[in-house]
């Protein structure tokens, strides 16, 4: 099978890729193994929220101070706002409305209550631009009995400690004890597929209204809106205040509706999606990959002018560690890795992890590298790449997108 370009991981950064590349007439194959981390994801971005534990409100001012091993250095300090409006539009072009610049960070606030620096974040979804000037005073946190993916002790005491008074109501209907008959049935997903019929969606209003007093602001957690925010846009209708959605633990509804229309979007460009299959080595010639054998295509293998490689951090399996060293296991390419395993972590979960910023190692222009030397029509984008720490910085998925636009462009300009 031949195409132009060959896309090896299906999250964020590769449909981000994808979706660029198609949209310029490219024949785009996207190898996916899997499941992608967006259903982590609670319906924010990221660009860049904290350096050395401090938190950043001018992402694109802080992002001139990184070093150059930083992906976004790589790209360059001079191009991240014109990327970052590209994304914005892409994920817009896609069914993804959200809000928010990449000249300030606003507050989105995770399934324990704590505030954190986002880029982008979905319009239904409660956001915060600034902690001192909060949207509303009095707020009903409406809980919903026997959904145990939210921690609403800890949500409650988290908003409180940004200023919120919160008031938080426990709440079910009819539709909602029926899925309580198994708790296997009562996560996030499962919620959003029963709970979409108007009949079910007044039922939850009616009870909003009846028990949110005084409130200024009512807060539910985000199990509605599986394929759009149509959900949202009804309920709101319906409830008498301003209504707004909260990030709950995975497997997230606004995450796994990311990620459909992303790929929907993709199919809709003309891309092929192999879903379910896995790259499994790579044939070169010299600097040159000719390509890519996958796990179930066994001997036709993929073939294309470009490769990128999309494959993710250690939690997918971009990059892999044993006892002796960290590798990349497709390619076997070079890594940027301490070499004692001893070094790979510290003490203390919350202390700074080194193996959170190893990945392959990249020239300049985000080729791979191997042996020390380019690979010419091989580039690296995301996670899988080293020289940031997507969770102590808080620029993972603004990694992912930026430097998939960026080899977007190197690829279709042929540099």
């Amino acid at each position: 099978m031949r195409t132009d370009t060959v896309i090896i991981g299906g999250g964020l950064s590769g449909l981000t890729c994808g979706i660029a590349l198609a949209k310029r007439g490219q024949r785009v194959t996207i190898v996916a193994s899997g499941q992608s981390t967006l259903l982590f994801n609670g319906g924010s971005m990221e660009l860049l929220g904290n350096i050395d534990g401090i938190a950043v409100t001018t992402p694109l001012e802080a992002i001139g101070t990184l070093p150059q091993s930083h992906p976004y250095s790589k790209i360059g300090a001079d191009k991240i706002a014109g990327l970052a409006d590209e994304a914005k539009q892409l994920l817009a072009d896609a069914g993804i409305d959200m809000e928010g610049n990449a000249s300030a960070n606003h507050w989105r606030i995770t399934p324990m209550g704590v505030a954190k620096p986002a880029w982008l974040t979905l319009k239904e979804n409660l956001r915060i631009d600034d902690l001192d000037k909060l949207p509303a005073k009095r707020v009903a946190l409406m809980c919903i009995r026997g959904y145990f993916d939210q921690p609403n002790g800890m949500l409650a005491q988290g908003l409180r400690e940004l200023g919120f008074d919160v008031k938080a109501i426990e709440f079910t209907t009819d539709d909602i004890t029926s899925l309580r008959r198994s708790p296997s049935e009562m996560r996030a997903t499962t919620l959003a597929k029963r709970l979409i019929s108007n009949s079910a969606l007044q039922r939850i209003a009616d009870q909003i209204n009846n028990l949110s007093d005084d409130a200024e602001l009512v807060l539910l957690p985000s199990v509605f809106g599986q394929t759009d925010a149509t959900d949202f846009q009804t309920l709101q209708s319906m409830v008498k205040k301003p209504l707004r959605f909260v990030a709950t633990l995975p497997p997230s509804v606004a995450g796994g509706r990311i990620q459909a229309l992303l790929r929907h979007y993709f199919k809709m460009l003309g891309g092929n999606y192999l879903m379910g299959d896995s790259a499994v080595s790579g044939q070169f010639d010299g600097d040159k990959l000719l390509g890519v054998t996958t796990a179930k295509l066994g001997d036709m293998p993929l073939k294309a002018n470009n490769f990128v490689l999309a494959s993710g951090s250690f939690i997918s399996r971009g990059l892999v560690a044993n006892y002796e060293r960290v590798f990349e296991p497709v390619f076997d390419l070079d890594v940027d890795a301490d070499g004692e395993r001893e070094q790979w972590t510290r003490f203390g979960v919350l202390e700074p992890q080194a193996y959170s910023r190893y990945g392959v190692a990249t020239d300049n222009d985000l080729r791979c590298m191997k042996d020390g030397k380019p690979i010419q029509n091989l580039r690296a984008i995301g996670s899988v790449l080293s020289g940031h720490d997507a969770v102590k910085m808080g620029d993972g998925t603004g990694v992912s997108m930026l430097t998939a636009l960026a080899v977007t462009k190197g690829i279709i300009s042929g540099k």
